[in-house]
């Protein structure tokens, strides 16, 4: 169903793939937009158990998009180091290929929410982190990736750094 990567010798292996997800702050959202255009977005996520979590406004492109099609990727750039004299940048990502949903259900959505916001602000409290969820709750829309594929790359010049 997915496609084999073609330079293997290039290929990251799954952990090293949910190590890029784990540790990443942010991310390209790829759907499938207006007029069969696709539509992707840079957006801050959470990884957590094969699943991605966002937060967002209830309305826009991105929700638009996701109601007509659920079927998704996201990508996270862990390194890309410009080599001008090679003309070459030093890269490795990742990219995730699944389906994706506006959480419905409010303890889901409960979830999603912490575990994006302990992302983000670790030290906060839990005082402050429940007020501050509770006071956009209303306004406050939460979506699942849930990975069926993942891949990833890297330059040739990272494996034989290793």
């Amino acid at each position: 169903m997915f496609r084999e990567m073609r330079r293997k010798r290039q290929l990251l292996d799954y952990n090293e793939c949910i190590k890029l997800l784990e540790n990443g702050t942010s991310g390209v959202l790829a759907l499938l937009g207006d007029n069969g255009y696709p539509y992707s977005l840079p957006i801050s996520y959470v990884y957590h158990n094969s699943k991605i979590y966002f937060h967002s406004a209830k309305t826009g492109h991105k929700i638009d998009a996701i109601k007509k099609c659920q079927k998704a990727s996201f990508c996270v750039i862990d390194q890309d180091h410009i080599v001008p004299d090679e003309y070459t940048t030093y890269f490795r990502s990742a990219i995730a290929f699944g389906s994706i949903r506006i959480i419905e259900n409010e303890t889901e959505k409960q979830f999603a929410i912490e575990k994006l916001a302990i992302k983000y602000f670790p030290e906060d409290s839990f005082e402050n982190r429940t007020r501050t969820i509770k006071k956009e709750w209303k306004h406050l829309c939460l979506i699942e990736f849930s990975i069926e594929h993942i891949t990833g790359k890297q330059a040739i010049e990272l494996i034989s750094l290793k």
